[in-house]
């Protein structure tokens, strides 16, 4: 693949609030952007050139769609991993590619694949059936977290075990649906890492940050995160490794427990953006959107030099709200995402502010 020359096409499968700062970034790069989403009046499709409003399983809005770009990303991680493979048969590129995606989709391969690369992670097992809790539970001990191995996200799909008497109750409130379950880590805090790599193997990490949560969804990000440079020299070589393994297009971020001696426990990968990774917006010579854009076609990566420390602030639900007085901070930025209706727990913006 050639670097993409302003005027291409980049297409989005997704059309939620990552896809539509995505297409603000490709925009600013000369970019036109087609965004495929299943939704009506979505927030990406509000900012785009063009969309499709299709199924992600509907093979003739793919094929077609696939004619119509010049290369295709993702901005979500659910994205059936069979969609992106049924547009590389069509002809289409697309990044990240559908192997990386289909790891990061199920938690147990995602956990075998940091195995794999040499990362720690907390200690784990499958469990297909109530028998296999309990051998799991014997195993692991508890505290425990059962987690569906798909489709989880924003603490969705996941059950926490305390002691053995609430094996029944969370193995019946996950619906049975196929799960893993993962040892508590008595960590000090979560920290997270945002990285860009390239077609050619040019790789970006942005700084260590942590994160605050609250209900299972993240609160809070502070940039950079407060550690030694030890930490997060090597959390930038562990994303190495994984970006380096997956033969990575595009942003990636990686999850990870600080334990108290300073190593890192790897908790889980995202295949795009992330949003432990906004504060970049507004913090550093580039964002991770305008990053991901020139990843996946093929440009020089931008340097990933933070300019100042950040907080970031998700605003959830009713939170958006307050746009007004967080607008009138002199070194605060507001960034909404253009969602027609404030919901408990749906992210609704966030806000930078900028620590001079």
């Amino acid at each position: 693949m050639k670097p993409l020359p302003p005027g291409s096409v980049i297409g989005i499968l997704g059309g939620g609030q990552l896809g539509r700062m995505l297409a603000v970034s490709a925009a600013e790069l000369g970019f036109d952007v087609h965004i495929y989403t299943p939704e009506e009046d979505s927030p990406a499709s509000r900012v785009a050139a063009r969309t499709t409003v299709a199924a992600f399983d509907d093979a003739d809005a793919l094929a077609r769609f696939a004619s119509q770009v010049d290369v295709v990303t993702t901005e979500f991680e659910n994205v059936p991993a069979d969609t992106t493979r049924a547009l590389v048969n069509a002809g289409a590129i697309v990044h990240p590619n559908p192997e990386a995606l289909a790891i990061a989709q199920d938690r147990v391969a995602e956990k075998r694949f940091f195995n794999e690369c040499g990362i720690a992670t907390a200690p784990f097992a499958v469990v297909d059936s109530r028998a296999d809790l309990d051998a799991a539970l014997k195993q692991i001990g508890t505290p425990a977290i059962l987690k569906t191995r798909r489709l989880g996200y924003d603490g969705k799909g996941q059950a926490r075990i305390a002691t053995l008497t609430d094996a029944e109750a969370a193995y019946a409130a996950l619906g049975g649906e196929p799960t893993i379950l993962e040892g508590f880590c008595a960590f000090e805090r979560e920290v997270s890492i945002v990285a860009a790599r390239s077609i050619h193997n040019g790789f970006a990490p942005f700084d260590l940050v942590e994160n605050e949560h609250a209900n299972g969804i993240l609160a809070r990000t502070i940039a950079p995160a407060r550690v030694d440079a030890r930490v997060q020299e090597q959390a930038k070589g562990l994303a190495y490794l994984v970006g380096d393994a997956l033969d990575y297009a595009g942003v990636f971020a990686i999850e990870f427990f600080l334990m108290a001696d300073g190593s890192l426990i790897a908790n889980e990968m995202a295949p795009r953006v992330h949003n432990s990774g906004h504060w970049t917006q507004d913090a550093c010579v580039a964002s991770q959107f305008e990053q991901h854009i020139r990843a996946v076609a093929d440009w020089p990566l931008a340097s990933p030099a933070r300019l100042c420390d950040a907080e970031m602030i998700n605003l959830i639900g009713d939170d958006v709200n307050q746009w007004a007085a967080y607008a009138a901070e002199p070194n605060t930025r507001v960034h909404l995402y253009g969602k027609r209706e404030a919901r408990p727990g749906r992210k609704m913006g966030h806000v930078t502010r900028l620590k001079r």
